[in-house]
């Protein structure tokens, strides 16, 4: 759908863009000259495989001071991207027949990640009624022998949903309980600072110590210091499952980039004002997208808790016709519909979750405004 948007938009058409997970916000200043200065100090050549030790401390700081996590520098990877660590993790541990349990809706590139390296997703729903939040019973249910991850992405691509520390621990215990022992637990925390409402952020390994030693701990500085660009992505775990992410990066990637590093150990080292002020605009967004959808019954939402996606169900409008008698049997048709009235979305089968569209709101309230109004005309349009 992006990449239909984009031609599109090429094409000479007005399209509000709600597909892409990138927030419309300028990297902070003090970010970027961190970069230029490294640049200026001839900071341009290799660095170690797994991040500088710069970025490395940086990154042991900020799980101690936000997770209260302990890593030493051997316990941290540094990849091009949070994208990077997670397709290594899955290509350093699974084999043909292992499973890796996922509630859905789950972030899209999940599933091929998982089928590129001979695992087989074994996704377990979480329902609209319950917030998208996986249930203590439904996960219990999905374990078994072959089981070799369990994937809990909070904030969640593309719902929103988040834990609180009292829901993770309902989920800790299951896993810390279950007679299944050999599977790993993947926290993907990338969505961590996109919190709103004033809820307060909690990860497995903080929740549950025990399981540190089988837990990856993902993070990265994309979200919330508006640095898609300069992709550096990091995590914190056992140190044989880094040795053997280290050894896959080494003959793939090799490092992330020097510069790039340089101004992540600044983005995380300094002055995290702008992740406040980023924050309470995309929860402005949201509870305005929310007010919105409220207009329009056929389209049932549940309030996001964090990140900046709607994932409404369209249920309600399936079956329904267009203007030129073509029906809406799926969220794909309702989704290219959408399109040609000049909003893109995504639709939820791409992540898991057929019947649901998902809805970006990292874009200007202008757009928003535009996006709503043009929504409301196609529905209205309908037979």
């Amino acid at each position: 759908m992006a990449e239909r948007t984009r031609q599109a938009i090429s094409a000479g058409r007005d399209v509000v863009d709600l597909t892409l997970g990138e927030p419309d916000f300028a990297t902070p200043e003090h970010i970027c000259a961190a970069a230029v200065k490294a640049i200026a100090r001839g900071e341009t050549k290799y660095t170690p495989i797994n991040g500088t030790t710069v970025l490395r401390e940086a990154i042991v700081r900020k799980f101690r001071r936000d997770n209260a996590l302990d890593y030493d520098l051997r316990e941290i990877s540094v990849g091009c991207g949070a994208k990077q660590i997670l397709y290594q993790a899955f290509l350093a541990t699974l084999a043909p027949g292992d499973e890796v349990i996922i509630p859905t809706p789950y972030w899209a590139s999940y599933a091929d990640m998982i089928s590129l390296n001979g695992g087989t997703l074994k996704p377990v729903e979480a329902r609209l009624v319950d917030s998208f939040l996986l249930e203590p019973a439904a996960l219990d249910a999905a374990l078994n022998e072959r089981t070799k991850w369990v994937v809990l992405n909070s904030p969640s691509n593309p719902s929103g949903a988040a834990y609180t520390r009292e829901q993770l621990k309902a989920l800790t215990d299951v896993i810390e309980s279950s007679r299944y022992k050999k599977f790993w637990i993947l926290a993907d925390d990338i969505y961590e600072h996109i919190l709103f409402d004033d809820r307060m952020f909690a990860t497995v390994a903080q929740v549950a110590p025990n399981l540190r030693e089988r837990t990856l701990t993902v993070n990265g500085v994309s979200k919330a210091y508006a640095m898609t660009g300069w992709r550096v992505g990091f995590a914190g775990g056992p140190r044989p499952l880094i040795e053997a992410l280290t050894k896959l990066q080494m003959q793939i990637t090799s490092h992330t980039a020097s510069i790039s590093q340089a101004a992540a150990a600044a983005a995380l080292d300094g002055s995290q004002e702008f992740v406040y002020q980023c924050r309470a605009r995309l929860q402005a967004r949201r509870d305005l997208m929310l007010a919105w959808l409220a207009k329009i019954p056929a389209l049932a939402c549940p309030k996001p808790h964090g990140a900046f996606y709607l994932f409404p169900s369209i249920e309600a409008l399936l079956g329904r016709s267009s203007p030129e008698g073509e029906r809406l049997g799926s969220d794909v048709e309702f989704s290219n519909y959408l399109l040609e009235h000049g909003v893109a979305v995504v639709p939820g089968s791409g992540f898991g979750a057929p019947g649901h569209i998902r809805m970006s709101y990292a874009t200007s309230e202008a757009n928003l405004e535009r996006a709503i109004d043009r929504i409301w005309i196609a529905l209205d349009r309908l037979s």
